[in-house]
Order: C-alpha cells, then sequence, then structure tokens
C-alpha cells in the first residue's frame, strides 16, 4: 500500500511542476507558481524521507505499522 502512496506523492509533484512551469510562462502573478514548485519540493522530500534505508537497512516504507526496531 505504502508503494502506490509514495507513487501517487511523485506522480503529483512531478503534475505540480508541469503546471508551475506552464504559469511561469503564461505570465502573471509568480506566487502561485512558486508555491506550487515548494509543495513539489515538500514532497519529493517526503517521498526520500520515507525510501531512504536508516543504518539497520529498514526504511519506513518497508516496516509495518506499530512495528518497533530492535
Amino acid at each position: 500500500m505504502i508503494n502506490i502512496i509514495l507513487s501517487v506523492m511523485v506522480i503529483g509533484a512531478i503534475a505540480l511542476i508541469g503546471g508551475a512551469v506552464y504559469l511561469l510562462k503564461r505570465g502573471g502573478p509568480k506566487k502561485q507558481p512558486l508555491l506550487m514548485l515548494l509543495l513539489a519540493a515538500i514532497l519529493f522530500a517526503n517521498v526520500a524521507i520515507l525510501s531512504v534505508p536508516n543504518e539497520r537497512g529498514l526504511s519506513p516504507a518497508n516496516t509495518e505499522l506499530g512495528e518497533t526496531e530492535n
């Protein structure tokens, strides 16, 4: 299930980047496209946090909910 969530997050971040580039090229206010780029960066950071393994080789995406590391 977590793999689907991570995939949707990456697809959403890519869509946000594409939309921000489109809005920047179209002209107009710059606040909304910059906020879209910021949100895409936050999404990519969250995906990295959830998928990068720690020193034990476990990532939060690979552990079951409620499971503790001993």
